[in-house]
Formats: structure tokens, sequence, C-alpha cells
């Protein structure tokens, strides 16, 4: 693959710089602790990282609410610090993304402060959705629960689609456009080699702001049919993400734009991947299917088919900062409904079964072509913290909902990398940010690096098969299976995964590369098993 295409085979790492690696003992992550963890990543055998926000932030939203965009975080280090961070990144071998949040900011941005201090028909107020009336202009609602308007004492409303305290964007004004391609020059000259982009789907708004009775879910629940609600997927997003291309393609080394966005069908989402916009697309559909083969199959035709039609590389992911972890989400029965977040006195997963899912799930996702995303702490088969408890979350979701919704700091608990180390590894604190379980010790790095049958070690040969046998380059054919598995080629390797009560056979003469869990004793596959093998 030519290096400027790098990314439509490519494994991608996300990092969340918070629970990563402290290295001030503070007990939360910086970015000196990333550096030094880099190595690792580079052993594990992935070709790049993705970074959660880093910027300075209030930390309403973990960072996902910009106080400004080119700057670090005093929690995380400097800009001197990102730098060597991107530097040794690449003396690695590896490619660095960062997380870009256009469609709102913080409150604490230095332009909301001067909107708010120039009062109501300012230019200032122009940079975002500033309504005049007595009540709310609409019925949107926020995503983290409640009203999506907040009234001032001028008597404005101004919108915020997540929380109060991140104000969005007026993306139809001039200003709002050239302050970000200002900023994606900004990331470009200093390294970078691409961008996630937060929400890419909610920049424009429909311009009647058009009354949406329906909850404005971000986080699944969208209708595959129908038109968009007038908050999402608004035609005007792909004018903006034509002109942060146009800029990309300026600088050499495939740059790339990663959309974060929540669209359904496929073909839709397909848009934002189109030749002279984005070069990637989260691929949700596929995180959110049940573990069910017909089902999965669907989501696997309907995701290469949409991407094919357009001519880019098919993305594949489990796990993220917003979502369960899949260790612990595939230990419910398969069909389960997503939660949102697991908690204290909420039904509880069969960890077992989930880390047997998961790991068969992943030999199944990696072996798929195109493109695949792992969230920190899967490689070691980290469930989800789902014993956290309530008083130390810190999810805006948690109390904005009502405390009806856990939120998503369940996936955010720092991982651990040695057992017997002080917060596992770390950092040099005893306690981390949020608390670790007891259990984080035997699921710790260095329990399980050289470990034969370790999740690591899965991941790690894995990984190196993959690009061995350049599956992510590869063409997907189904092949003929029990109703209970699915079975396909990619090149010269065969994946067969079993979802049935009973054993699933090989193909005859198959030699096995990998096996998500040990074959029976007759060499057939067990249920919940994914093997890999040529024949």
């Amino acid at each position: 693959m030519a290096t400027d295409a790098w990314w439509r085979d490519a494994v991608i790492y996300q990092i969340y710089p918070r629970s990563f690696a402290d290295g001030n003992g503070d007990g939360m992550g910086d970015l000196p602790g990333i550096t030094a963890r880099l190595p690792q990543l580079r052993e594990l055998g992935v070709d790049a990282v993705w970074l959660s926000p880093f910027y300075p932030s209030p930390q309403h939203d973990a960072g996902y609410d910009v106080a400004d965009y080119r700057g670090v975080d005093p929690r995380f280090g400097s800009l001197g610090d990102a730098d060597k961070l991107i530097g040794t990144a690449h003396d690695l071998g590896l490619k660095v993304i960062v997380d870009l949040v256009p469609n709102h900011t913080s409150s604490d941005h230095e332009w909301f402060k001067a909107a708010l201090a120039a009062g109501p028909g300012s230019p200032e107020r122009e940079r975002y959705i500033f309504r005049d009336g007595d009540q709310a202009p609409n019925s949107w609602q926020s995503v983290f629960g409640g009203s999506a308007w907040q009234q001032l004492p001028d008597g404005q409303w101004f919108l915020h689609l997540f929380d109060v305290s991140q104000p969005d964007l007026n993306w139809d004004h001039p200003e709002v456009r050239a302050e970000f391609l200002d900023i994606l020059r900004f990331w470009l000259d200093r390294g970078v080699d691409g961008f996630r982009v937060d929400v890419a789907h909610g920049l424009i708004k429909d311009a009647e702001l058009t009354d949406w009775s329906a909850p404005s879910v971000i986080l699944g629940g969208l209708e595959p049919v129908g038109p968009p609600p007038p908050m999402w997927d608004q035609e005007g997003v792909h004018e903006i993400y034509r002109q942060w291309r146009a800029v990309l393609d300026e600088y050499e080394g495939g740059r790339i734009l990663v959309a974060e966005a929540w669209v359904q069908p496929e073909e839709r989402l397909a848009r934002y991947v189109r030749p002279d916009e984005m070069h990637q697309a989260f691929n949700f559909p596929y995180l959110e299917a049940p573990w069910l083969p017909a089902e999965l199959r669907a989501v696997i035709d309907s995701s290469l088919a949409a991407n094919d039609a357009v001519g880019a590389t098919t993305t594949w992911v489990l796990s993220n900062h917003d979502v369960v972890r899949h260790a612990s989400r595939l230990g419910f029965p398969a069909g389960t409904k997503r939660m949102p977040g697991i908690g204290v006195g909420d039904p509880q997963p069969d960890q077992v079964l989930g880390l047997r899912r998961a790991r068969a799930a992943t030999l199944l996702m990696l072996g798929l072509p195109g493109s695949a995303y792992l969230y920190q702490g899967e490689e070691l088969g980290l469930p989800e913290h789902t014993q956290l408890p309530d008083e130390y979350r810190e999810d805006p979701a948690w109390e904005r909902s009502g405390h009806t919704e856990r939120g998503r700091d369940g996936c955010r608990v720092p991982i651990p990398w040695e057992a017997d180390a002080p917060s596992y590894g770390f950092g040099p604190a005893e306690a981390s940010w949020l608390p670790q379980p007891p259990i984080w010790a035997e699921y710790a790095l260095d329990r399980q690096v050289d470990v034969p049958g370790s999740t690591y070690e899965l991941y790690r040969s894995a990984l190196a098969a993959r690009r061995e046998h350049e599956l992510g380059s590869g063409e997907l054919v189904w092949l003929a299976s029990d109703t209970d598995a699915l079975a396909f080629r990619n090149g010269g390797v065969t994946v067969v995964t079993n979802f049935g009560a009973e054993p699933a056979a090989l193909p005859d003469g198959a030699r096995v590369l990998l096996s998500s869990e040990p074959l029976a004793d007759d060499g057939r596959i067990p249920t919940d098993v994914t093997v890999w093998a040529v024949v």
C-alpha cells in the first residue's frame, strides 16, 4: 500500500489521555505518560494512535468542552510535550491522529465569554446560535438529557446539543469556518497525521430550527429510514469537509479526516467519505450489531457495499470511550439492547462469556478487509468497571439524566500495566482519577506478555498475521457454512466464527493460524470461537 494511503488498511489504537498512563503522579494520565508507553504500542503491532482531546478545558465533559484549540491543558502537559509525543511516535513508525471538536466549544472559550459580555444583537453572538423568545425556541433535547436550550439573564437563549457548558457554534458564520481552517493548519504544521472529527454530522442545523419531538439521541437510536432530524446530518456539512480535505491535501504523507458520524443507513454515512471529503468514518452499525450471525453478516455486507460505491475503505470497531466495553457488552444474552453504562445494582454481565465472545469478535473483526480501530485496554481483555461507585461518576449524562443513565465512566477507568505496582502501573500515585477495581491486577500487561493464550498475545499474533497476509487490503468472499456459523475467505486466509451450540467443522485440509480459544479434541470449532486458517 502506498505511504499516502496508509490508512486504508491501518489498525488504529485509541488513547484516552486521562486513563492511559500518568507520567507525573497526580493520578491523571498525561502526554509524557503516553510518550513513555508508545514503544509498547509499537510492540503490540498497531499502525497509528488516535488521542482523545488534550486541549485546555474545564473538563465538564472530559475535554470535549474545548477552551483553546491550539493548546494543551496543563493537566496533560504542554505544547512541547505534544511535539515530543508526535516526534517519538513517528520515530517508532506510528502515525498520530488527534481529536477535533468543531460542533461546540467550551463556555470558557474566549469567543463565548466575549459573546456573553457583548450582549444580544452583537457580532460576537453571531458565532453561536442565540435566539430571542419568552420560551425555548423549540423542543430539541440535549444528548445528555434535558432541554438543548439555556436562557441567559438578558432573555436570550443559546443552543447546546450536549452539556450546558458546550454551546454550539454557528457554522453558517464565515469567521467560524475560517477559524477551523487555521486550527487544522496549526496541528498539521506540528506533524499530526490526521483528525478524528467529533460529532461530524452535527455542525449544520436546519435553518428554521424545525421542531423535533423525538429525543436527539446521538449514541445509537437514529432511524435508518426517513429524513434526518433537523440537528443532524444536514446537507451543508459536506461543503465544510470538502474545504477541510483541500487543506489536508496540501500536506504530504497522507493526512486524514475520520468522521464520528452517527448516521444511518450506511449509504448516507458513505457520503462523508466520498473522494473529496473525509477518508474514513466510524462504523457504528457494526459496533451495535448483536452477537448473531445473520445480523453481523448483513452489517458487513451493507458496510462494504456502501463504502465500495464511493471508493472508500470500510472501518470496523468494537469499543471506544463512549460505549460499554465489548468484553462486558457481549456477556449478556445475544440481542440484549445496548445499555448506557452499567453500575452497582444493574444486571451484571457474565465476565467469562463476555471475554470469550470478545476474543472471538476481535478475530472476526481483524479478519475483515479495511481498517480497524482498537480502544485502549481491549488488548488486555479489560471489561467495563461495572461496580464503579456512583459518587465517582463524572460523565455529565449521569447528572443531566437525573441519575437514570450511568454514563460512560465505566469504560474510561485507567488501564493496568503492572499487577503489583501502585495504581497497577498506571502511574506513581496509589490512586487514579477514577478508582480501579481489584480485578485489574489479573488483566495487567505484565501478567500477559509472553503468556500463551493470553488476550494480549492473541491480539499481538492477530495483528502480525493480519499484516503478513495483507488482510486489510484483501477482499471478502463468503463461504457456505452451517447456519450457526459465519465463514469467509480473505485472500489466503479462511475465517470461521461459530455462534452455534454445537462445534463447527473446519474446511478440509485447513491449517490453523490462530484460534480465539482452543479447539475441541476432535479439531472442531467450539461455541463462540473464531479461527483463522489456511487451506
